[in-house]
């Protein structure tokens, strides 16, 4: 695929999704209305889903945060479906892997404190993930789960909580393909105030896989969001088209899959309402803005990037 190249800095607020969350000056009630959508997953215990990682938290009134945790696997494992354990006061929750660089446990982070092999992220209101029957994420053993959360309390009470990612695993024997995540979109744009604009981004691929869900990813602004394969013998299908909510992002399973092929494109096209009275760029923020579609795809790349933008 074709990569842009970014800096540390900027990889790591793309995956995190949002920073600050401050409401939008056209919107003077969203902090109130994050308070109210951040969800625990619905029995996520009831449903035999598992505690891959967590950490537990303690958010003063008033404030946001970030706090993280690692955990080193001990043998391979085969996720095959992710929940978010999103207690009131999480915001978001972003799992990548890495070789281990740490001990394990929990510890105060900031963004930026993420890998590039990203394997699961959750935002508002995010529902169970699941994966076709025979695909899965490798966590090969001996690397370690990094877990980074991010915590926002709009009330006028201290939160102390748990919250992580919960799983269901496969046997290696059951695996017949391994899944990877990946974002496409647009890290370089900027939109006027003064009504509703709409952003492309895109991703090329250079090599054949199998997409099976879709992830929208904006701000408070994004209203919109339209996914199109355009083939390289020149046909679009279209993938994905409605309305965004920041607090409503949910997975899209494709039904059918869509097989891409070399040269194919996926166009992500951003569709935002800004009436604030200044221009908005892209950033970690909530008053800033973002366009991706995360894409769940397979076979895993052999040598792959978390990011694919215009």
């Amino acid at each position: 695929m074709k990569y842009f190249a970014v800096s540390l800095y900027l990889v790591t607020i793309v995956a995190a999704g949002c920073g600050s969350d401050n409401p939008p000056a056209d919107n003077p009630d969203a902090s109130a209305t994050n308070a109210d959508a951040t969800v625990e997953s619905p029995d996520a215990a009831s449903d035999d889903f598992v505690e891959l990682i967590s950490a537990p938290f303690t958010i003063p009134a008033g404030t946001e945060m970030y706090h993280c945790a690692r955990l080193t696997v001990n043998e391979d494992m085969y996720v095959s479906e992710f929940s978010a354990l999103a207690p009131v006061g999480t915001h978001h929750t972003v799992v990548t892997i890495q070789e281990p660089n740490g001990p394990d446990g929990d510890f105060d982070c900031s963004p930026s404190t993420l890998s590039d092999q990203m394997i699961y992220a959750s935002g508002v209101g995010t529902d169970h993930l699941s994966f076709p029957p025979g695909v899965a994420m490798k966590i090969p053993a001996g690397k370690q789960v990094l877990l980074n959360l991010h915590l926002y309390n709009v009330s006028e009470n201290p939160i102390t909580s748990r919250a992580g990612t919960l799983i269901k695993t496969i046997s290696a024997t059951e695996v017949t393909q391994e899944a990877e995540m990946l974002f496409a979109g647009n890290v370089q744009f900027t939109i006027p105030s003064g009504g509703e604009t709409t952003i492309m981004g895109q991703c090329s691929f250079n090599e054949a896989a199998t997409i099976m869900t879709i992830w929208p990813h904006m701000h408070q602004y994004g209203t919109h969001m339209k996914v199109t394969l355009e083939r390289s013998g020149g046909t679009t299908e279209v993938l994905h088209d409605k309305a965004y909510s920041f607090f409503e992002q949910i997975n899209w399973p494709l039904d059918p899959q869509v097989q891409v092929n070399s040269g194919d494109k996926v166009k992500v096209a951003c569709t935002y309402q800004n009436n604030s009275g200044s221009n908005v760029s892209f950033g970690d923020s909530s008053n800033d803005e973002m366009c991706f579609a995360g894409l769940y795809r397979y076979p895993k790349a052999q040598s792959s990037f978390p990011f694919c933008v215009f």
